[in-house]
C-alpha cells in the first residue's frame, strides 16, 4: 500500500518570519513558541510584534540547546497547568525543531517547524531525534502526522553560515539513488508504506535542481543574497528532499550513518557531509557504472562536499574501523533497499573502492 505524507501548508521566502503571527492565527488555538537562543536574540522582537499583531499571546520558551529526555520534561514543566498549548511552534535549527515535535508528541498538540538553517530537510517530516548529554542518539521516534505547518525565511537561511547550507545540498542530492532504490526494491518508506512514485519523481526533480543551482546558490550566500537559483536550493534540500525521503524511502548512504555517528573523526561531521560522501559508497554497491560515479563525485568534489572517509575526517581510515563501518550500517532497517541484497564484506569492499579512486582528488 502506498502511504505519502507531507506538512499541511509550507511557506517560503525572503521575510516569510514576519508572517508567523497569522500564519499561527489560522491555525486557531492555543501557542507555545519554542525559540533557540541565537533566534531569539536576532529576531525574538520581531517574532512576538509579529504574533501580537496577529491577536496571539503565545508562550515563549528558550530552548536550552539539546534535544534530550531531561530537556524535553524541563519544557514540558514549563507548560504544565489548565492552557495546556493546542501549537507547539519550533524556530531555530535541527535540535531545536527536534525538541519541538517532542513537546507536540507528549503533549497532543499540532506542530509548527520554523528552521533557522537548511542543513537538512527534517523540517517537513514527522520524524525526530533525542540525544543523551553527549550528543549520543538515544531514539528516533515518530509524530502521528508531519507538521502542520513550515515556514523557511530564506532571508535568515541566507544569513547562517556556509557550511550548513551546504550540508543541506549534500543531505539533498543523493535522494535520487536512496529513493529510487528503495522504491525498485520494493522497500518500506519512513511510513511502514510502499514507495510513492510522486515521492521517486520528486527526489529526481531535487536532483536536477542541485546540479543546476548548486554553485549560483552558494554564490548568493556569499554575497548574502537571495536569488532566484538560492530559493529553489532551499526547496529543493528543505522541501523536495523531505518529501522524497519521507514518502519514498532510504537506502545505503543513510544506514551508513549507524557507524559514521559512533567513529571518531567522522562523527565530528554534520549529517549532510555524511550522506554525501555515503552515496559515493551507495552508486558502488548498487551497481552504478565508474562513469557514473565519477560525475557525481566530481560535482561534489567541487562545491566542497566529501566523496572518501578522508575527505570526511581529515585522515584514511584503518582496516578495523571499516570492518566496524561496514557491520553496523548492516544493523540498519534500510540496508535491504537495493537491487540485490549485500553483506557487510561487500559494503566494506564498497568503501575501499571509493577511498583507492577518489584518492587523488583530497
Amino acid at each position: 500500500m502506498i502511504i505519502f505524507g507531507s506538512p499541511s501548508r509550507y511557506v517560503q521566502g525572503a521575510g516569510a518570519l514576519n508572517q508567523i503571527g497569522a500564519e499561527l492565527a489560522r491555525l486557531g488555538g492555543s501557542v507555545a513558541l519554542l525559540v533557540d537562543p541565537v533566534m531569539n536574540e536576532k529576531y525574538g522582537a520581531g517574532i512576538r510584534a509579529a504574533c501580537e499583531s496577529a491577536g496571539l499571546t503565545p508562550q515563549i520558551l528558550i530552548f536550552s540547546g539539546e534535544c534530550t529526555d531531561p530537556e524535553i520534561s524541563r519544557l514540558l514543566a514549563a507548560v504544565d497547568g489548565p492552557n495546556k498549548p493546542e501549537i507547539v511552534a519550533a524556530i531555530g535549527g535541527g535540535k531545536c525543531i527536534d525538541a519541538g515535535k517532542a513537546m507536540s508528541h507528549q503533549l497532543g498538540a499540532r506542530v509548527v517547524t520554523v528552521p533557522s538553517i537548511a542543513s537538512t530537510d527534517a523540517p517537513t517530516s514527522h520524524i525526530y531525534v533525542v540525544y543523551d548529554d553527549d550528543h549520543r542518539l538515544v531514539a528516533v521516534r515518530k509524530l502521528a502526522r508531519n507538521p502542520e505547518l513550515v515556514i523557511v525565511d530564506t532571508a535568515v537561511i541566507v544569513a547562517a553560515p556556509r557550511q550548513l547550507f551546504l550540508a543541506g545540498i549534500g543531505d539533498a542530492i543523493g535522494k535520487i539513488h536512496e529513493v529510487t532504490c528503495c522504491a525498485d526494491a520494493g522497500g518500506k518508506n519512513m511510513f511502514g508504506g510502499t514507495s510513492a512514485w510522486t515521492a521517486v519523481a520528486l527526489a529526481k526533480s531535487c536532483h536536477e535542481i542541485v546540479l543546476a543551482h548548486a554553485r549560483d546558490a552558494l554564490a548568493a550566500l556569499d554575497r548574502g543574497e537571495v536569488t532566484p537559483a538560492f530559493e529553489r536550493m532551499v526547496e529543493a534540500t528543505v522541501l523536495m528532499s523531505g518529501l522524497a525521503f519521507e514518502s519514498g524511502g532510504l537506502s545505503v548512504a543513510h544506514s551508513m550513518t549507524r557507524g559514521l555517528s559512533a567513529l571518531v573523526p567522522w562523527s565530528h561531521q554534520m549529517h549532510g557531509m555524511q550522506i554525501a560522501y555515503a552515496n559515493v559508497v551507495q552508486m558502488r554497491l548498487q551497481g552504478a557504472t565508474e562513469d557514473a560515479i565519477d560525475r557525481f563525485a566530481g560535482f561534489c568534489h567541487d562545491i566542497g562536499l566529501p566523496v572518501t572517509l578522508a575527505d570526511l575526517g581529515d585522515r584514511a581510515p584503518t582496516e578495523d574501523e571499516v570492518t566496524i563501518l561496514a557491520d553496523m550500517t548492516m544493523t540498519s532497517p534500510h540496508i535491504g533497499h537495493l537491487p540485490a541484497p549485500i553483506t557487510s564484506r561487500d559494503i566494506a569492499e564498497a568503501i575501499d573502492w571509493v577511498e583507492t579512486r577518489f584518492k587523488a582528488a583530497q
